[in-house]
């Protein structure tokens, strides 16, 4: 299957998730807080049928983490800010929810341990398959620390498509599974 068509099977899927399953996996999601590394984090805002991540990034920052939320620019590179709170967000462009913080740069990336980005699906080598709009494409590269997604339980795959710029993800975080890596070679 190409990515087109796997995006749009995955992205019916996410549209029909009721919001009761959806807020279950937020809970979830944040109970696995004492098994993701680092002090310094990147996030997102899980929304359109995404994961919920605002009971994660809250359970973070109760535990002392200073965790950096993206905020898309025109040319679909990420600045990054820092998040202070749900009531914080304000919603944007694509669905999507940002931190209204002052802004930190396309380089405060580099300041993160752990990078927790979204993705559609991951495979069970770690394979990583976004949106498509490149922006953690972009954004990756200027990273030093340990990326991982986070999925639903079901966008966990055998496979996924790739291209030789994809770069697969250290491990993945699962609502009911919890943190599971990916061995490197």
């Amino acid at each position: 299957m190409d990515k087109q068509t796997l995006r749009t099977e995955l992205r019916a899927r996410r549209r029909a998730r009721s919001e009761t399953d959806l807020e279950a996996w937020g809970t979830l999601l944040a109970a696995h807080v004492a098994s993701i590394p680092g002090q310094t984090l990147t996030a997102f805002v899980g929304a359109g049928g995404e994961v919920p991540t605002v009971p994660l990034l809250d359970a973070l920052v109760a535990d002392g983490r200073r965790v950096l939320l993206p905020i898309t620019l025109d040319d679909m590179n990420l600045d990054w800010a820092e998040y202070t709170g749900a009531d914080a967000l304000v919603a944007v462009a694509r669905g999507l929810f940002e931190p209204t913080a002052p802004r930190l740069g396309l380089d405060a990336i580099a300041e993160a341990d752990t990078i927790l980005a979204p993705a559609l699906a991951v495979d069970r080598t770690g394979q990583r398959l976004g949106q498509g709009g490149g922006c953690y494409d972009r954004s990756l590269p200027r990273a030093s620390g340990e990326v991982i997604a986070i999925v639903a339980d079901d966008e966990l795959l055998e496979s996924v498509p790739t291209e030789p710029h994809d770069l697969p993800v250290a491990a993945v975080i699962t609502p009911s599974a919890g943190l599971m890596r990916f061995p490197r070679g």
